[in-house]
């Protein structure tokens, strides 16, 4: 089952509302549907040199002091979560730049080989003793990912105001990248994914992150990526001293409208 579902990596019903969708048939995949834009946001054109990744802008205000890194699920991109920004209820009093990197395009072992957007190539082997993980390809994405904080950090916004986000493989992403980043985060915040390398944390992990808030989110009825399996990432992360605010969810491989309130809430805190 896991090999067919995984290539769900959107965050497919939003609000409860499905698009009719098959499985197995990756054209079909479900989408949430989202409310029109606010017009008081910026949604930018994006221009990046040919070593950084594309990616969707968007920006709250003019001038942006802070920055919200965002890493799409396995075969969706970057503009999907895009209209979720027009949810957060985020303070006039700041201005965030979005910022929602397009992965590459690779074979997937997990879907047969199958070539899509993914951050890294990976098996799932069971849900109580892992993933199988390709590490060059989820070393290239870390790598991929710092160089977009170095930008930022070049448009002048400090790492400290920068948080890392993600969905499902994605949100796998921003866990690797922020928890081995030499300094300090405003946050990482992981939906309804795991811990990838769970072996290599305690060698390369930095100091520098070890109290930096990690909000991590899960749907009960997540058969894509297994509840047990994240729950078992939690347990690490609080184990080695790591800050983690944990929820659950009546939700599949999803987001839903408590999530999103509560995701609201914790940047409004991180993003001083």
């Amino acid at each position: 089952m896991f090999a067919l579902l995984a290539v769900v990596g959107y965050a497919s019903g939003y609000l409860g509302i499905f698009l009719a969708a098959s499985v197995a048939d990756t054209s079909k995949c479900q989408r949430p549907i989202w409310p029109n834009l606010s017009s008081s946001f910026l949604l930018l054109p994006m221009s990046v040199p040919n070593s950084l990744l594309p990616a969707v802008e968007l920006e709250t205000g003019t001038h942006p002091t802070h920055a919200v890194l965002w890493l799409h699920g396995l075969g969706a991109d970057g503009h999907d979560f895009v209209p979720i920004v027009d949810e957060l209820a985020l303070p006039s009093t700041i201005s965030v730049r979005f910022v929602f990197p397009h992965a590459p395009m690779r074979p997937v072992s997990i879907n047969r080989g199958m070539v899509m957007r993914a951050w890294h190539d990976y098996d799932m082997i069971d849900a109580k003793v892992g993933v199988q993980e390709n590490m060059e390809s989820l070393r290239s994405s870390q790598q991929a990912i710092e160089a977009l904080i170095d930008r930022e950090r070049q448009r002048g916004i400090k790492p400290e105001n920068i948080v890392l986000a993600g969905f499902s493989q994605g949100g796998a992403l921003a866990l690797h990248t922020g928890l081995r980043y030499p300094e300090r985060l405003a946050g990482m915040l992981a939906l309804s994914c795991y811990l990838p390398a769970p072996a290599t944390l305690a060698a390369e992990a930095q100091q520098a992150n070890l109290t930096t808030s990690v909000f991590m989110a899960h749907g009960r009825s997540d058969y894509v990526v297994p509840l047990v399996l994240a729950q078992a990432s939690k347990r690490q992360l609080l184990e080695s001293g790591y800050a983690v605010e944990w929820h659950e969810y009546s939700m599949a491989h999803t987001v839903c409208r408590e999530e999103i309130d509560d995701i609201s809430h914790w940047l409004n805190h991180v993003l001083k």
